[in-house]
């Protein structure tokens, strides 16, 4: 397999640690879309956010999704870069799109055990719970459609890994199956 594997869901999930060890297991290169835009603009997201605005920040967000896929790459994605349809028809043809599904309160937990708040701006100015919780429940179901597969983010980072990989197996395996049973 040489498609490249896109990690989405909510902050907090975990696409950056997953990403890596996904990366690392599958013997793939690794970016990490919010990284790799800060570091081009030179700046924070949240900087970013303050001088531009969240549509400045969605355009750049856009541009970096597609510069960054190449094959044999485990891509972490923000967690709002399915908003944009454009980049929610991208993922899905471009790769195989995998979500990070937590509990608001897994979720929650880990921003607030982590903030790194110059990477991760406030969306609604909320406590954190509150966010995750109001974020997640206007993004869940682009979340699902955009994926092709849903995994459980509240494990620890290596069984999350090892579901990620038991769904591509299983998706290689069904195309096997239906192949062959098309060809005879």
């Amino acid at each position: 397999m040489t498609q490249p594997i896109f990690l989405i869901g909510s902050r907090g999930c975990g696409k950056t640690t997953v990403g890596q060890k996904l990366a690392e297991a599958c013997h793939f290169d690794f970016v990490d879309t919010d990284i790799f835009l800060q570091q081009r603009a030179q700046q924070s997201i949240a900087d970013i956010v303050a001088k531009e605005g969240w549509p400045a920040f969605r355009a750049l967000e856009t541009k970096t999704l597609q510069t960054v896929t190449a094959p044999q790459t485990v891509i972490a994605t923000g967690g709002g870069i399915i908003l944009a349809p454009v980049n929610r028809d991208f993922l899905r043809k471009s790769g195989i799109v995998i979500y990070l599904k937590a509990s608001v309160a897994v979720l929650a937990g880990r921003l607030e055990a982590f903030p790194e708040a110059s990477q991760r701006p406030t969306l609604t100015g909320k406590p954190i719970s509150e966010e995750v919780r109001e974020v997640l429940s206007q993004r869940d179901a682009l979340y699902r459609e955009t994926a092709h597969f849903t995994v459980d983010a509240a494990s620890e980072p290596d069984e999350v890994v090892a579901q990620v990989l038991a769904a591509i197996a299983a998706t290689k395996t069904s195309t096997i199956l239906v192949n062959s049973a098309s060809a005879g």
